[in-house]
């Protein structure tokens, strides 16, 4: 092997043996690969050691080149690169040329024909003052380059040749890199001019600029000129608009078209005209019916044409062209006896005009003329009396035994199960043709039934008689019995060797009997052995039977299948991209063991894969049982005992299924993997916290702080305080952590809480203030120290507050909502309107979506339609905020299903929001079923929200806060209840 670096920085690689290849061969090699003619080829095996032409025959183990040697390919740059120009351009012109004059444009003289002082030509014959001076071969007087001067015609005259070629297609190489390179910054530069000038010039949409129209008084309304008609299409028509006077010959002919004449002159008419028109609209009518002649005949054609067309009888003119078209289908009989479509068409014409006799008459003659063709006798059966039907039927077999079609219709005929039968089996004795024909064995056996006697005569007859019908194999060998069916499959495989049917109905079997453990052999052989013929979309096709078995119940063949041919065609490098994908997508289409199947088996291939362990631990969670779950979550732990996701979730799940000692007992084997985990410690005491175990609680805490230093660890030992009721226990945890961890702002908060509780207010406000300036971004300390100065110094000292917060965090919607609403509580309605406005601003917070459903609110009632408007327009139509207040909205407006679906839409979008749960199921209360009531119940315990304003601040309640979410909704309604009837 020989690698070259080319000229533009690439490296070839050419697999040479250099004891056996020759200087010339490797030249042409670098021909075949680079399209670099051999000429220009300068090979280096070092920057001073050039491989001359001279060597072309020494081998390059002679040369000094071994195997893995690198040659450096030079390409030489050479003149002439200018294309081919055509002689004339630089040829010198005649003697005495003057360009034009044969043309006779002589009349005037510019610059540029003159020329820079270009003297005359000499005469013929005469002598050069400097023989001595050669021809240059180029005219100096040529018109000059705005890119290349006047020495654009220096190689003009060379040959444009393969060298230059070569040499043009580096230059271009390079000039593609450079650009390359600049490609980003001028692009990111193109961008951000885009986005400066969206900003300066914003876009407004229609709905804006109509709103503008409001302002617009009658006076200027009424002032607007009429605007013409200045179309393209009627400039032009206008333009070529031209009056002359009207000849008399067009008045005499309009007065000659408006007498009526009652009789026929035939001296004074010519009868040769009128007969020549009669053809003419003969012709066009015929046209009209896709027909160029009485002669020339389409059958077909004419057959989908009349089938198209609509005989609905109602003017004269429909009468003449159903004559026409009776006219030309007995032409077409009389031509062509033995065509079927010519007859069927006339028939079905007769029928759509409601002549059923005659058409029973055309098509009885069709039959006549065309005995061997079914679709006559098909057409024939249809149209008679089904009493005349059978008789028809049985002309048309005898004509015809080899018609499935007409058996079939004979068939349909019969009413009586037995008569069925006898037709089949009378159709399947005809000949050996209609023995072989599937379609009539499906139909016999499609009138016994499974437990009939006959049925297993049947099938073994079919299978002798249709030996390729894979259907037929898998029906027998499931009437036989197990011995007899494993015979039955083994003689189907020689018959059907590429039939996958055969080895799934196989794998079944041993599935149905209880040997589970053979179910895997059969597949993986029979994947082996069918992979061997080569088959399309092998993969996707097994995938799919694996689908369809898992539907069918067979949950081990289901898995053998994919265990066998998930991994069939897929690279090494994207096993695990492609096995998750096709995991989830089964998961959407409801085919749980498929996926399960799948994630099992990339359980063996990436053991320690965090990702593939999470996947698999989320489907059992979602669609397996409590044994399952927990069995993948100890393999899951004991593959990666260092991730703490697992241990996590192991405990959770066995706490909630209400095996406490069995959660604990995992966070013990968790915390001896993780000593110094956090999360593991955490989660230990809130399993004794939440079932009361106050010492034991403590105690994790005790061990927890000596291990990790953490503001959270702190924050749990003073909420355990908070609990158990002692104060100065908890102030003392409280400062403690402060003083490791000062930016940790819970700590500020619960800080200034527990002041507050004890009517402290001077060191509340103090621990607000200490936890602002060493958490200047925390708005709940902000909201909670503007609540204090509300409550205790009045509305400016918290407007003073607010206006701080908002400087120091702009753009923030809490801020301006805590504005609004401190506004509206002291009855300042039009400064809250005044600082909405501000906040719903482009320069601040216009798509927020708590600033929008608390503006909706605030408006008026007939306003607050349009305010919704404004909202989705700003917000989205997904936005959960948006979508509760106009539910409101409609709820006021008794609208029950419409603001139904809205309140689904918050709660679907944001789940952890308990405010829109307990709104949600407000309305149940009073609008909905038991049903829904339950539903809603249930979603809501099942989502298990922790944020929203109101519903924060009843769970984080001391006294509620070992509640189920159950009794907190409930509790959430009946206070949201009581609010709104002080309110009223």
């Amino acid at each position: 092997m020989v690698f070259i670096a080319t000229p533009n920085h690439k490296t070839l690689t050419l697999n040479l043996n250099p004891k056996t290849t020759t200087l010339l061969t490797l030249k042409h090699q670098i021909q075949q690969t680079s399209l670099m003619p051999i000429s220009h080829q300068r090979l280096f095996l070092s920057q001073s050691l050039h491989l001359s032409t001279q060597n072309d025959a020494a081998l390059l183990s002679d040369l000094g080149i071994g195997p893995l040697s690198t040659l450096t390919l030079h390409t030489p740059f050479l003149g002439g690169t200018q294309p081919h120009r055509y002689a004339f351009l630089t040829a010198k012109p005649p003697p005495n040329y003057v360009a034009g004059l044969g043309r006779g444009a002589t009349g005037f003289t510019t610059r540029s024909d003159i020329g820079p002082a270009r003297s005359t030509p000499p005469p013929i014959g005469a002598v050069r003052e400097n023989p001595d001076d050669e021809d240059k071969g180029y005219d100096e007087n040529q018109k000059f380059d705005e890119f290349e001067g006047n020495d654009m015609g220096l190689f003009s005259n060379a040959e444009y040749d393969e060298d230059d070629d070569a040499a043009d297609a580096v230059y271009a190489a390079v000039d593609e890199r450079m650009d390359s390179r600049r490609k980003e910054r001028r692009e990111a530069k193109k961008k951000e001019m885009e986005e400066k000038s969206d900003a300066e010039n914003p876009k407004k949409t229609p709905e804006e600029l109509k709103r503008k129209l409001r302002s617009v008084s009658v006076k200027e309304w009424e002032s607007l000129p009429e605007m013409g008609d200045y179309s393209w299409k009627n400039r032009k028509r206008r333009k070529f608009e031209s009056f002359v006077p009207v000849p008399d010959t067009l008045f005499e002919k309009a007065r000659l078209e408006r007498q009526h004449v009652a009789s026929v002159d035939p001296m004074s008419t010519d009868l040769t005209a009128l007969g020549e028109g009669k053809g003419t609209v003969m012709k066009l009518k015929l046209d009209r019916l896709s027909v160029s002649g009485l002669t020339s005949v389409d059958p077909k054609g004419y057959l989908s044409g009349l089938l198209s067309m609509n005989m609905n009888v109602s003017t004269s003119s429909d009468v003449s062209d159903i004559k026409k078209t009776r006219q030309l289908y007995r032409s077409v009989r009389e031509s062509k006896p033995k065509d079927p479509c010519g007859w069927i068409a006339a028939a079905r014409l007769e029928e759509m005009v409601g002549k059923l006799k005659e058409a029973r008459e055309i098509i009885k003659q069709g039959c006549h003329m065309c005995p061997k063709n079914e679709d006559v006798w098909l057409e024939a059966c249809r149209l008679v009396t089904p009493s005349e039907a059978k008789v028809v039927v049985a002309m048309g077999v005898k004509q015809i035994p080899n018609s499935v079609d007409l058996w079939m219709r004979a068939v349909d005929l019969e009413h009586d199960k037995s008569n069925k039968k006898k037709v089949l089996w009378k159709a399947l004795d005809q000949s050996n043709e209609n023995l072989r024909c599937v379609r009539l064995w499906k139909a016999v056996m499609d009138l016994c039934h499974e437990d009939d006697k006959d049925m297993k005569v049947l099938l073994h007859r079919a299978v002798e008689v249709c030996p390729l019908e894979v259907q037929f194999w898998v029906a027998l060998a499931r009437s036989e019995s197990y011995e007899a069916a494993k015979m039955i499959l083994n003689n189907a495989r020689v018959h059907l060797p590429k039939e996958r049917a055969i080895w799934v109905e196989a794998a079944k079997l041993e599935e149905a009997r209880g040997n589970v453990s053979k179910v895997g052999k059969i597949i993986e052989r029979g994947i082996k052995l069918l992979q061997e013929q080569g088959l399309v979309n092998f993969r996707e096709t097994w995938m799919k039977e694996a689908e369809k078995v898992e539907r069918a119940g067979h949950v081990a063949v289901c898995q053998a299948i994919i265990q066998n041919s998930v991994g069939v065609g897929v690279e090494e490098e994207d096993r695990k991209r492609t096995w998750l994908a096709d995991a989830e997508e089964y998961m959407k289409s409801g085919s749980i063991e498929t996926a399960r199947a799948i994630y099992a088996h990339a359980l063996t291939v990436f053991l320690t894969k965090k990702s593939v362990w999470r996947k698999a631990a989320m489907l059992e969670k979602s669609h397996g049982t409590k044994e399952s779950l927990d069995a993948l979550l100890r393999r899951a732990v004991k593959y990666l005992p260092q991730v703490e996701f697992f241990w996590l979730m192991a405990a959770k799940e066995n706490w909630l299924a209400g095996d406490v000692n069995a959660a604990r007992m995992i966070l013990e084997e968790a915390s001896k993997s993780l000593p110094n985990s956090e999360e593991i410690m955490l989660a230990a005491f809130k399993l004794e916290f939440e079932n009361h175990e106050q010492e034991r609680a403590r105690m994790i805490l005790d061990k927890t702080r000596a291990r990790v230093d953490s503001g959270r660890v702190w924050m749990k030992s003073a909420i355990l305080q908070r609990e158990l009721g002692n104060s100065d226990e908890e102030k003392k945890f409280l400062e403690e952590g402060l003083k490791c961890f000062p930016s940790f702002f819970k700590l500020w908060l619960m800080l200034g809480q527990l002041e507050e509780r004890l009517n402290h207010f001077e060191k509340a406000k103090a621990a607000y203030e200490s936890g602002r300036k060493h958490c200047s971004n925390c708005i709940p300390l902000w909201l909670s120290l503007a609540n204090l100065e509300e409550q205790r110094n009045g509305l400016s000292k918290a407007r003073a507050v607010l206006t701080t917060a908002r400087k120091k965090n702009s753009r923030n919607p809490e801020l301006w909502l805590a504005a609004v609403r401190a506004e509206l509580r002291h009855g300042n309605k039009r400064e809250a309107d005044t600082l909405m406005a501000k906040a719903l601003q482009e320069q601040e917070c216009p798509n927020s979506g708590i600033l929008w459903a608390a503006s909706i609110g605030m408006v008026p009632g007939p306003q607050r339609k349009t305010r919704s408007l404004d909202a989705y327009k700003y917000c989205g139509k997904e936005d959960p905020h948006v979508n509760a207040a106009v539910a409101k909205l409609l709820w006021h407006e008794r609208k029950i299903d419409r603001a139904r679906t809205k309140l689904n839409l918050a709660v679907t979008h944001a789940p952890d929001i308990g405010d829109f749960w307990t709104l949600y199921y407000k309305f149940e209360l009073q609008n909905g079923t038991e049903d829904t009531r339950k539903d809603v119940l249930e979603r809501c315990v099942a989502a298990q929200p922790k944020h929203g304003e109101k519903w924060q601040t009843i769970s984080k309640a001391v006294e509620n806060w070992h509640q189920p979410t159950e009794a907190i909704l409930k509790k959430a309604v009946k206070e949201d209840a009581a609010t709104a009837q002080n309110q009223q």
